[in-house]
């Protein structure tokens, strides 16, 4: 979270002293979008809607670029390389907190709210005596990122529960990593998500809080964002494209599936089994307040954020 932190830091400066984006350029009537996406269970709806034509019917031509996370596509778009992008909601209220110009356009995914059918857990060993989330009191628990959404839900989780989340020592691990990590007892519980929760409930893990659904009700986990630099009529159309494609994929779960095997490495086997996140066009802006409030608390934000500003 450093890092992000200095890579934000020093965009900052960039975007009030550099040279504007170049405008998006046309391409046989149609508008060239480039946008940053990370190639995660979440972002299939973009990838749907690409396939179905939405954003053809909003004369978009759009290419989908891989970023690793939440700071690239942050870093991306202020820097005007994508006109659009992907970002969990704390790395975007961070970004608002910093100054940068970032704004909402749509949900991006969102948890289903439901213990034990959620597309992230934390997760422990079979015979660990950690019983339930307010046994993570004190525990070394791995997330993807410090001082993120991870840690943040995690100790929503400890809290709600009745624990003192004060005391957890959280440690940075990429996911693909931690099974292994919970494994060879490196960690006491990891943090995941969808494919890893599947992949390391069959290997004998055993959840003991779902934090997403345990942080906010219908918890909005990331949201689709722009710029300043981006005009008025081509957020418009972006919109009402990725709009239509959140609406399509989360009523059409098979083709949810079968998109998962064009763009991400997961094996279709486990993608047959893996809890799907829902995708839902609209923010749950109270769910982010209750982040930003959480992160607030936490430490992991300054300041409490205006909402308002980052989500219309």
């Amino acid at each position: 979270m450093r890092r992000a932190l200095i890579l934000l830091s020093a965009l900052l400066v960039t975007a009030c002293g550099g040279t504007p984006a170049a405008a998006p350029s046309q391409s046989g009537g149609k508008t060239k979008v480039n946008a940053g996406v990370i190639a995660i269970v979440d972002t299939a709806p973009i990838h749907l809607g690409k396939a179905k034509g939405f954003f053809d019917e909003q004369n978009i031509d759009l290419t989908i670029t891989p970023v690793q996370g939440g700071a690239a596509s942050i870093s991306g778009a202020v820097s005007g390389q994508f006109q659009f992008a992907f970002a969990n909601t704390t790395s975007l209220l961070t970004a608002k907190q910093q100054g940068l110009d970032v704004k909402v356009v749509a949900n991006g995914v969102s948890s289903t709210g439901e213990q034990g059918k959620d597309f992230s857990a934390v997760l422990v060993k079979q015979d660990s005596p950690i019983k339930a989330p307010k046994d993570l009191a004190g525990k070394k628990i791995s997330v993807n990122q410090l001082k993120n959404i991870g840690d943040t839900t995690v100790r929503a989780s400890v809290r709600n529960a009745g624990g003192d989340p004060t005391g957890i020592e959280f440690v940075e691990l990429p996911f693909p990593d931690a099974p292994a990590a919970l494994q060879s007892d490196r960690v006491d519980a990891i943090w995941v998500v969808e494919p890893f929760v599947s992949q390391a409930l069959s290997q004998g893990a055993r959840a003991v809080a779902w934090n997403f659904a345990d942080a906010a009700p219908d918890l909005t986990v990331a949201m689709y964002f722009t710029t300043g630099k981006t005009d008025a009529d081509l957020t418009k159309r972006f919109t009402a494209a990725i709009r239509k494609s959140l609406e399509y994929a989360d009523t059409h779960s098979d083709e949810v599936r079968e998109v998962l095997k064009t763009y991400t490495k997961i094996a279709p086997d486990v993608i047959a089994k893996i809890y799907l996140p829902k995708w839902p066009a609209e923010v749950n802006k109270a769910s982010v307040q209750t982040i930003a409030d959480l992160a607030v608390a936490d430490g992991v934000l300054k300041d409490k954020v205006d909402v308002s500003a980052l989500v219309q």
